[in-house]
């Protein structure tokens, strides 16, 4: 195949964003903290930090690590890291030393950017594994430092910048979990994430008129991929914010007029029982997301009934297809209050038995996909790698069910499955059913060692304050009349909080660590 014109064809992140720029210009991209970026100041910024990264030392390829909370720099070590051909590689603000170190280990990396905040782990975990140099993502001063070079006009002139890459290159490497075994990084390139883009903003319906608030993290590949990068291509100017604290989420939706937002359950869940949500104007709320976990339907239904001028879009997918890959559209939650949707544009899905035939309509079977948005692969790891695309498609995790127009509903994650003697029983189904009594605020539903069931149904539960403390009884009595019985919560927790990540995602390999020496107790079905 000839390569004449190859580079006129191109299309990378890089790309993507010069034409945002070109078309945009001096309208609002971004702002953060007081600074306020034009699309033709943030497309300068990203070439300035890019010929920074490059004239420290570093090649097209190398690894690049990002550790920090959300700030306009850090949006731009992204964007300079894409167009200059080196590899993006965010890590969770609130990972340790030896989690750092892991992952400078296992991705080779040759950088790590750190907040000055986080600047003694960073050494921690740089001073571990020799080789890596260091440098800051906002501290404004110093010899290696994005915001720095993002104000410095020095960085403007030199040769076009990324001439170099290609759409099928790697640009950033995303770590997933580790909740079964040690992270993994998953390999996306250009073509992978613009794809995805593009699935986004037709599913999502992003218009050049809505006005966005970012407050989720930015690496997270949610916030990341399936709403800030995509409506930046799109015109839409977002606000950013370092953290999504529910008073300062309700506050700028009304003060800013933001139509279009963001967050996953348990972040939904905080700001339905803040009292601000009652006392503020958030008429302007066109369209609200959820997603990254399961939104129960309880929670959903109250959603709606407060916001009955926002349309509802439950977003589907994960980490290794970019992420965004079934979607709920508003019209459909009225029939499927409990569904993911079906497959975006750019995606094909299936749910399957152990031998990879499709399953009867309303039987459980696994979620696979085919699509130009997957990943490459996991960095290092062929064999991870062969199981994930073991038949030619790429296998989930996840557990569903899919009726006769192709409407999926996840059932729950393989590991959130309770096998209680030889029964399998979905976590969520009985979640759905606790979160219908009035005394709850959050549970979780987990297994627990059993002598009899070797393992057994276990719930955890927040109250709300008007809760009486003694309510396990009451709750037991609720569910009884919901669920099967060998559904039933054989022990019930009270407890006050729940463990998340910094991203809002419930952590229930912690609590299945916390009661994993424990046995299910006298309370709840025999």
């Amino acid at each position: 195949m000839t390569k004449t014109g190859a580079r006129a064809r191109r299309n990378t992140i890089g790309d993507a964003l010069s034409r945002a720029a070109t078309r945009f210009r001096t309208s609002q991209a971004l702002r953060f903290a007081g600074r306020d970026w034009s699309y033709a100041a943030l497309d300068a910024a990203a070439t300035r930090v890019g010929r920074c990264l490059l004239a420290a030392g570093l090649v097209p390829g190398d690894r690049v690590v990002a550790y920090g909370r959300n700030s306009d720099a850090y949006l731009l070590l992204w964007l300079g890291c894409a167009r200059a051909g080196l590899v993006h590689v965010p890590i969770n603000f609130a990972l340790t030393p030896k989690e750092v170190e892991y992952v400078l280990r296992q991705s080779g990396a040759a950088l790590l950017l750190h907040q000055p905040a986080l600047a003694a782990a960073a050494e921690a975990a740089r001073g571990a594994v020799p080789g890596v140099r260091g440098g800051t993502i906002d501290a404004g001063e110093g010899p290696l430092d994005i915001l720095a070079a993002a104000l410095d006009p020095r960085w403007d002139a030199g040769e076009p910048l990324g001439e170099e890459v290609e759409d099928e290159d790697l640009v950033q490497i995303m770590y997933t979990s580790g909740t079964t075994g040690a992270p993994k990084g998953a390999m996306m390139s250009h073509r992978a994430l613009l794809t995805e883009y593009l699935s986004t903003i037709i599913e999502l319906e992003m218009a050049r008129d809505d006005r966005a608030l970012a407050a989720l993290p930015l690496y997270h590949t949610a916030q990341m991929h399936a709403f800030t990068m995509p409506q930046l291509l799109q015109g839409i100017p977002t606000l950013l914010i370092d953290a999504p604290v529910p008073a300062t989420c309700l506050e700028l939706i009304e003060r800013e007029r933001i139509t279009g937002f963001f967050a996953p359950p348990t972040v939904w869940i905080s700001l339905l029982q803040h009292p601000d949500f009652g006392r503020r104007d958030l008429s302007c709320l066109r369209k609200v997301y959820y997603g990254a976990s399961i939104m129960p339907v309880p929670v959903l239904q109250e959603l709606r009934a407060r916001l009955p001028g926002a349309r509802p879009f439950n977003c589907y997918g994960q980490t290794e297809i970019a992420p965004l890959a079934t979607v709920l559209r508003p019209e459909e939650h009225e029939a499927r209050p409990g569904s993911i949707g079906r497959p975006v544009l750019n995606v094909e899905t299936r749910v399957v038995d152990a031998e990879m035939r499709d399953v009867k309509p309303g039987e459980r079977g696994e979620v696979i996909h085919r699509s130009p948005q997957l990943l490459l692969g996991y960095w290092n790891m062929p064999e991870e790698t062969a199981r994930a695309f073991e038949g030619g498609w790429f296998h989930s995790g996840d557990v569903a069910t899919i009726d006769e127009e192709g409407y999926l509903a996840i059932v729950d994650r393989t590991k959130d499955l309770i096998n209680t003697g030889g029964v399998l029983v979905a976590s969520r189904e009985v979640e759905e059913a606790l979160f219908t009594h009035p005394a709850v605020a959050e549970v979780a539903v987990i297994a627990v060692p059993d002598p009899k069931w070797i393992e057994a149904v276990a719930a955890v539960v927040v109250l709300r304050p008007e809760a009486p403390a003694d309510v396990e009884a009451a709750l037991l009595a609720h569910a009884r009349g919901l669920l099967a019985p060998y559904k039933l919560p054989k022990r019930i927790i009270v407890a006050e909080s729940l463990p998340k990540n910094t991203a809002g995602k419930l952590l229930k390999r912690e609590l299945r660590q916390l009661y994993a020496g424990t046995e299910s107790g006298a309370l709840g079905a025999g």
